[in-house]
Formats: structure tokens, C-alpha cells, sequence
């Protein structure tokens, strides 16, 4: 059985820093790529970050600089660094694994405010 355990969200003040983490089984991690999704309340899930198997990586444009995506294939984990958190980045965080099939985890809430 598959199951991507997202970890971390929470509530931060605009300028904090967070730390997600998802821990994956049933998959041969090293193989997938790895990817952080978002949703907020009313809008589409989008790309935040993503991480394949060679270690490239690609970052949307509203976290390029303020956010890192790494990987630990020991621990069949992924991580995602958020820095200088905004009011926008408020949303639902997913993990997604890809290779040969395509899974999700059940996300974690991150709420920015004062």
C-alpha cells in the first residue's frame, strides 16, 4: 500500500520559516520524482517544487529564492524549506510522487498570519 504522511504545516507569522516533510512507503522513492503541490480555498492546486531522481530541480516562480526542495532516499523523504512566508502562501501543501504511477499524500495546512 502507498502512503505519502505529509508533516509540518501549521500557523507562522508573515516572515517565518516552516519546514515540511513527507515521508513516502510502498514506492521505490529513489525512482520517483518528488513534488510539492498547493491549493488555497478557491483556487487550482498548483506547482510549488519538484525534485526527480537525478536531483534536478524546479521551482514555480512564487517561491523561486524563498523556498528548497531536498530529498533524503535513505528515509524515503522529501522536504520542503519555506522561508520568508507570505500571506499568500497560504494554502494546503501536497506531496505528489511520480514514476510509474502517480500518488498524493493528504496534504498539510500552512496558514500565514499575524
Amino acid at each position: 500500500q502507498v502512503q505519502l504522511v505529509e508533516s509540518g504545516g501549521g500557523l507562522v507569522q508573515p516572515g517565518g520559516s516552516l519546514r515540511l516533510s513527507c515521508e513516502a512507503s510502498g514506492i521505490l522513492f529513489s525512482r520517483n520524482t518528488m513534488g510539492w503541490y498547493r491549493q488555497a480555498p478557491g483556487k487550482e492546486r498548483e506547482l510549488v517544487a519538484v525534485i526527480n531522481s537525478f536531483g534536478n530541480i524546479n521551482y514555480s516562480d512564487s517561491v523561486k529564492g524563498r523556498c528548497t526542495i531536498s530529498r533524503d532516499n535513505a528515509k524515503n523523504t522529501v522536504y520542503l524549506q519555506m522561508n520568508s512566508l507570505k500571506r499568500e502562501d497560504t494554502a494546503a501543501y501536497y506531496c505528489n510522487a511520480q514514476w510509474v504511477s502517480n500518488y498524493w499524500g493528504q496534504g498539510t495546512q500552512v496558514f500565514v498570519s499575524s
